[in-house]
């Protein structure tokens, strides 16, 4: 019998005029010190859309009202057992967003993503959001 594979979220969200793009900086492993996007896991029984605004409220105090999120893509890692759901959204209006977990930050689209140095994610934040650029369907506009 096969184990379930584990559910996990990446959150994208961009400020009103999508010039820059909400981060966490990572205090533990994995990524200790590196820039990541926020996100975590999907409860059993919880849908992908639920426990993605569960956890940007939870680590960013950002409510579904003030963010409309969109399931951009997926990530499947068989050999790890698990899957990463990547959802995407702009901030209807400026706020500054505060968590407890990891601290936030705001950081410029035009930094390169790819850079491991940096950012967490083996470059795959950068994939992510060169997807939104170019396929976003004028998410960035």
């Amino acid at each position: 019998m096969s184990t379930p594979m584990v559910g996990y979220n990446c959150i994208m969200v961009f400020c009103p005029d999508a010039s820059r793009i909400l981060m966490c900086r990572r205090v533990k492993n994995p990524y200790k010190g590196l820039r990541n996007l926020v996100g975590g896991h999907i409860e059993p029984g919880e849908s992908g859309e639920e426990a993605a605004y569960r956890e940007l409220f939870e680590e960013t105090a950002i409510s579904r009202e003030s963010i409309t999120l969109r399931h951009l893509m997926d990530f499947t890692y068989y050999n790890q057992g698990c899957y990463v759901e990547v959802w995407c959204g702009r901030l209807h209006e400026a706020m500054e967003p505060h968590g407890d977990e990891n601290p936030l930050c705001w950081v410029n689209l035009d930094e390169d993503f790819f850079d491991m140095s940096q950012f967490a994610g083996e470059g795959n934040i950068g994939h992510m959001i060169e997807q939104v650029k170019q396929f976003g369907e004028g998410f960035l506009d």
